[in-house]
């Protein structure tokens, strides 16, 4: 499994944003199109609303990638 860290700049990040600026897809777009397939998971629980505010100390999965969100 791959580990990727984020770090947060301000209060949260909208899921769709957080795997474009991960380099998991090419555009917030795309993110959309990736959470509404369902493939996403948020601290272990499949999520499909494509702007869910990601917080901090938040774990997102997305096939063998897990992305640990971090406050700067």
């Amino acid at each position: 499994m791959q580990k990727v860290s984020f770090e947060l700049n301000g209060e949260f990040v909208e899921l769709n944003q957080l795997l474009k600026l991960v380099g998991l897809c090419d555009s917030g777009g795309a993110g959309k199109q990736i959470v509404a397939s369902g493939d996403v998971k948020v601290d272990g629980k499949q999520e499909l609303r494509k702007t869910a505010k990601i917080r901090a100390g938040q774990r997102v999965s997305l096939g063998d990638v897990q992305i640990t969100v971090v406050s700067a």
